[in-house]
């Protein structure tokens, strides 16, 4: 940001495009790896026979990711930033903190109910509750073409995902409930998220860099207590003592989360959450296409029409969908 104000004259139109590149690329890599790692914890496997078990410590697993983001921001603040002070107020991070920490821990929790493609699919209607809570708390105004962009890439990754000759067991029809209940919860606490971070984006033009320390500093405080009075945490810890190959993939895991929350909090500052969320939302959809061609699984007809949806939805967003509201300095 404070480069920004160095360079007033330049052309804003090729730096913006420079930057919205950057950011997209950013994202795109670190959490392409990362919801492989994600899937790979909390959905693998651990032990043999009899002792199999399931990772379940997704507060815990937050807590660490938390920990290293505010380590990852500190640093980041500490040699790549200039000093200026930060005006934003603290409760503000907190508010903020607690609906981005529900909406973690509640879309971690989810997987240990739904299958991983079931988890990308609702959190890839991310775009809806940023819009409607931005339209109905701060009385933002969208082009008409940001809403059909929206509509068209969350129903070309919903299409895509969508499998209706696989019909889950019946015996798990209640946790598979409780799976959809905990991802709406982290949508609507998504999108709270968004709200938050629009506010300080626009009214104390919050950094990146501060925003992402400050929440994580926050989560960190209220996970911490949380996996502390429950103890979790221990045994949590004592899981990695009978599996210790995990602590490589969370180590992993939460630098793939680190670097990646470094480019969502450029997005939302540079963007709004608007715009991040829809490159979030591509990002997933990436992710699922790039894990059938790794895998070698076909695609049917119906999944190339979500393809043609998610690439029209944005290229008509990178043609139409820019709000008009540009001069907010």
């Amino acid at each position: 940001m404070a480069a920004v104000k160095g360079s007033g004259k330049e052309s804003l139109l090729q730096n913006e495009r420079v930057r919205f590149i950057f950011c997209f690329s950013g994202v795109f890599v670190c959490y392409f790896y990362y919801g492989i790692l994600q899937e790979t914890i909390t959905r693998g496997q651990y032990g043999e026979g009899d002792k199999k078990e399931k990772f379940k410590y997704a507060t815990t697993l937050v807590f660490i990711q938390c920990i290293i983001n505010a380590a990852f921001a500190k640093l980041l603040i500490q040699f790549f930033e200039k000093p200026r002070p930060d005006h934003t107020r603290s409760w503000l991070y907190g508010v903020c903190s607690l609906s981005y920490l529900g909406a973690m821990v509640s879309s971690n929790s989810a997987l240990q109910y739904v299958n991983y493609p079931t988890q990308v699919l609702g959190k890839s209607c991310k775009p809806i509750p940023v819009m409607i809570l931005g339209v109905t708390i701060l009385r933002k105004k969208y082009p008409l073409a940001k809403y059909l962009c929206v509509l068209l890439i969350v129903s070309g990754v919903a299409i895509f995902l969508y499998k209706p000759n696989k019909g889950v067991a019946t015996t798990e029809e209640h946790l598979f409930g409780f799976g959809e209940m905990l991802l709406l919860l982290s949508l609507t606490l998504d999108g709270l998220t968004g709200v938050a971070q629009d506010h300080m984006r626009g009214r104390y033009q919050t950094s990146p860099n501060h925003m992402m320390l400050n929440i994580n500093l926050w989560s960190t405080v209220v996970l911490g207590m949380g996996v502390l009075w429950t103890g979790e945490v221990w045994e949590f810890l004592s899981f990695t003592d009978r599996y210790p190959s995990i602590i490589y993939n969370i180590m992993l895991f939460g630098l793939t989360s680190a670097l990646g929350q470094t480019f969502i909090f450029m997005t939302v500052v540079y963007f709004g959450p608007l715009t991040c969320s829809i490159i979030t939302t591509t990002r997933k959809f990436f992710t699922i296409l790039g894990s059938v061609l790794l895998f070698g699984n076909v695609i049917t007809t119906m999944q190339w029409v979500g393809t043609v949806l998610v690439f029209l939805g944005l290229g008509l967003d990178a043609k139409y969908g820019k709000a008009p509201r540009k001069t907010t300095h």
